[in-house]
């Protein structure tokens, strides 16, 4: 089962000057694995301490299923059907896919390690105690969902949907956001200070409850002017 790590990297944000809750890191400790023996996913299957490595998922349904104490390994999920799947105490390292379908889906303690995802459905998921590391996720769709203790470290995150979404202590660490929607996102303790690259495209609005640098302030600065009204003239 997964330990708790109390500390996250938000946790100097006192000494940086403002106080933010750090976002509880999950700390997956497997047990020894059997590797899964094979065929399709099952609809509403339940796997418990398997590893899944370098296998082809595309296109099949494993809707309702629930993954507890597991290993996923460069394992292909293109148009892979997971809708309200449970993801429990497990690292996923490699995967790749597009149209992968999590909507619904819950993720605890979880580590999410070098993706390749495109136009990933994650709307109405609930994520908690988890970490996405590195790897790139293009027009992620996180509408309506629930983040708490999760962290983007070192990822590139291009044009993800947060709108709706309820964010609470989540961090941003070195990753890249490009062209993010936050319409009518909810934030509270949400650091964004260690992101490598900031680019909200619509609901900057939203960033009360959020914590950003002096230059982070001067990027959006242009986006703020429009969304304020406020013409700029020289």
């Amino acid at each position: 089962m997964a330990r708790r790590a109390m500390g996250g990297t938000g946790g100097s944000g006192g000494s940086r000057g403002t106080a933010v809750k750090a976002a509880q890191r999950p700390e997956v400790r497997l047990p020894a694995l059997e590797a899964f023996g094979g065929g399709e996913l099952e609809p509403d299957g339940d796997y418990d301490g398997l590893e899944f490595r370098e296998l082809d998922f595309a296109g099949q349904d494993g809707g309702g299923a629930r993954f507890m104490d597991c290993a996923l390994t460069g394992c292909a999920l293109d148009e892979t059907r997971l809708q309200h799947a449970r993801v429990l105490d497990s690292v996923l390292t490699g995967i790749r896919g597009v149209g992968t379908d999590l909507a619904e889906s819950t993720f605890r303690d979880v580590e999410l390690v070098d993706a390749r995802l495109g136009g990933v459905q994650l709307h109405g998921a609930v994520l908690e105690r988890v970490v996405v590391r590195g790897g790139k996720i293009d027009y992620l769709n996180l509408r309506t969902a629930k983040l708490k203790d999760v962290v983007f470290e070192g990822c590139v995150l291009v044009e993800p949907d947060f709108g709706g979404a309820r964010l609470e202590r989540v961090e941003f660490v070195d990753c890249v956001l490009k062209g993010a929607d936050l319409t009518s996102a909810v934030l509270k303790d949400v650091d964004l200070r260690g992101a490598a690259e900031l680019g909200i495209a619509r609901g900057v609005d939203r960033l009360s409850g959020a914590v950003i640098s002096s230059v982070q302030l001067m990027d959006l600065a242009p986006v703020l002017a429009v969304e304020m009204g406020i013409r700029v003239e020289d």
